[in-house]
């Protein structure tokens, strides 16, 4: 996306968040090959046969986004990582909803990156993820969102670190730290 795309992107929202509904009718095809992008990542992370497409993905994503609206924008970057949160929060609701036993299954390795991976068993495990991450935000906000970016929204260091406005260097210690916890946590679980 070009600066003058990212600016738009930003006005729009600002538009959008202040009651501005043709703003978001301007917003949506400026927005969505990146929110297709970060769609797709987080399905290729999904077992074959999954019920839920990349783009019923982004429509689901796009209803809750609908709703909401009145949420101070504050940029493009904002934007993003409420989407790609968003997206994780419509896998986690998909698979509770399938009803998959918990425990069981088989085995899955998803990578937060090449040096580690977390064991995610079908479905049922981005609930373990999730429950996972909930439990780092408790602890630190700033590494479970860095997670949130890197892992689910697919996003680099550099982007990351621009959304989060930290320097890379913070955003490597969090995601570094981040996968040592999360990989510890879902292992007691």
């Amino acid at each position: 996306m070009t600066g003058s795309s990212a600016g738009e992107v930003s006005r729009l929202l600002k538009a959008w968040g202040h009651g501005n509904e043709a703003a978001l009718n301007r917003l949506i095809p400026l927005v969505y090959e990146e929110l297709r992008k970060i769609a797709h990542y987080q399905m290729i992370r999904e077992m074959a046969g999954h019920t839920l497409q990349t783009t019923a993905l982004i429509n689901e994503a796009y209803l809750r986004l609908i709703g909401a609206a009145d949420t101070p924008w504050q940029d493009r970057a904002h934007f993003f990582a409420l989407s790609a949160q968003l997206m994780r929060r419509v896998l986690v609701d998909h698979a509770r909803g399938r009803g998959r036993a918990k425990r069981g299954g088989a085995i899955r390795k998803v990578p937060l990156e090449e040096s580690i991976a977390i064991p995610v068993r079908q479905d049922t495990d981005i609930v373990e993820l999730d429950d996972a991450l909930n439990s780092l935000a408790a602890v630190d906000a700033r590494k479970a969102k860095t997670v949130e970016l890197r892992f689910f929204g697919g996003f680099s260091v550099e982007e990351t670190a621009k959304m989060l406005n930290v320097s890379v260097r913070t955003v490597m210690n969090d995601w570094k730290f981040a996968k040592a916890w999360l990989l510890r946590e879902m292992q007691r679980r």
